[in-house]
């Protein structure tokens, strides 16, 4: 079977970028296929085969480069498996003639993971995980045979819903799926790579009402007052599920961001991750409590999430996010209650609440950011933030 390596040719000229290349060999015969990726000599680990990111600049970029090295590999490797199983003789050339007309031709994964190298260099990280979990849901449908974007069709996406499906998917996950590969298309057809054949026309793409996250004030107290001390991971767990609740149903991304510069005066100002609001928050004793217990001098954070000079920010979040959601499951068991507890409980749950205090809906959805709700724009422009403050200091003096 023929094999593929990765390999670095620096430049001859002092100071500048080398290039990345596929050394490729059949039956002792080797080629190579170039790329148009470029690094400096300090960015290749010769002896392991891969990029090395010292330089936080070029750390996006650096990032992008190794994901198309990845998916490179990848399909250079489904087209030696595809020759292989003809059980005919091939050669290295007939390899690189393969790979460089699908890329030609434009097939779906290569397309695809163009636009998730193009987010992640936008900084557009969450969206480009996204994307990337849909491309290797739909590779994993296609037992990693690529597709063509011409060759995608309404019965390419009904058996893609059915294999979901099968896999025990909810009708919304199976939607967002779609939703992205169908936003994928739409660009190859603005790009002129295809026609538009219509393929998501039977498929579902809409949002199905989901089961109910929030839990009571009730069961808000039970959580806060559970004897945790004994039980670190699950202490902590608690208090970043109770300071989400404490300050309108704030997200994990927005709670790791912030940063103690946030706080001045009384108040809390930080603008969301995931709609660029600006909002504000009057500074309540019990969110200090948290603070306090977890404050670190040499950290410029607030929360002990992402912590200094331990690694990339983007990992330490997404692992304290994975770790907390793991152990708020226990102290769900712990209070009995049925549906999984996650971060997501506490913002639903600090919305169920204040519309149960008879909080105006218009108040909720200033006070969690949801800018984009139309029951917001329907009934004020704006609202005086004292407004959202009282509202919040009513619900916390119920605990």
């Amino acid at each position: 079977m023929a094999s593929v390596k990765v390999k670095f040719r620096p430049s001859t000229i002092e100071g500048k970028e080398g290039k990345i290349y596929y050394q490729i060999i059949q039956n002792r015969v080797v080629r190579q296929l170039k790329t148009n990726y470029r690094l400096y000599a300090h960015e290749w680990n010769e002896s392991k085969s891969r990029i090395t990111i010292t330089n936080n600049s070029r750390q996006n970029y650096l990032k992008t480069i190794g994901e198309r090295i990845h998916w490179d590999i990848k399909r250079l490797q489904a087209i030696i498996n595809l020759l292989e199983s003809k059980k005919i003789k091939y050669s290295t050339d007939e390899i690189i003639s393969t790979f460089q007309k699908q890329d030609n031709k434009q097939s779906l994964f290569n397309f695809m993971q163009g636009v998730i190298s193009q987010l992640q260099q936008m900084g557009k990280q969450r969206t480009s995980e996204t994307y990337r979990a849909t491309l290797r849901s739909f590779m994993s449908f296609r037992e990693d045979r690529d597709i063509l974007l011409y060759e995608i069709d309404s019965d390419t996406m009904l058996m893609y819903e059915a294999y979901l499906q099968n896999r025990g998917l909810t009708k919304n996950t199976t939607s967002f799926y779609m939703r992205i590969l169908r936003a994928v298309y739409n660009r190859a057809i603005e790009k002129e790579f295809t026609t538009n054949r219509n393929p998501f026309k039977y498929v579902y793409t809409g949002v199905d009402k989901t089961i109910k996250r929030a839990v009571s004030l009730k069961t808000i107290k039970l959580i806060k007052n559970l004897d945790l001390s004994l039980q670190p991971s699950l202490d902590f767990a608690r208090d970043m599920f109770m300071f989400s609740f404490y300050t309108r149903g704030m997200s994990f991304i927005d709670m790791a961001c912030l940063k103690k510069k946030d706080l001045s005066n009384g108040i809390l100002s930080y603008r969301r991750r995931k709609t660029g609001q600006q909002l504000f928050i009057k500074w309540e004793k019990c969110m200090q409590e948290i603070v306090d217990k977890y404050d670190n001098p040499l950290s410029n954070y607030l929360l002990p999430i992402i912590k200094p000079l331990n690694g990339d920010e983007r990992t330490q979040y997404q692992n304290a996010m994975s770790l907390v959601n793991r152990k708020l499951k226990t102290i769900g068991s712990m209070v009995d209650i049925q549906q999984p507890l996650t971060m997501y409980t506490a913002r639903h749950s600090w919305a169920s609440v204040a519309k149960d205090k008879n909080i105006p809906i218009s108040v909720i959805s200033e006070g969690m950011g949801h800018d984009s709700e139309m029951t917001t724009r329907i009934y004020l422009a704006s609202l005086d933030n004292a407004v959202v403050d009282r509202a919040n200091t009513k619900i916390l003096k119920e605990l």
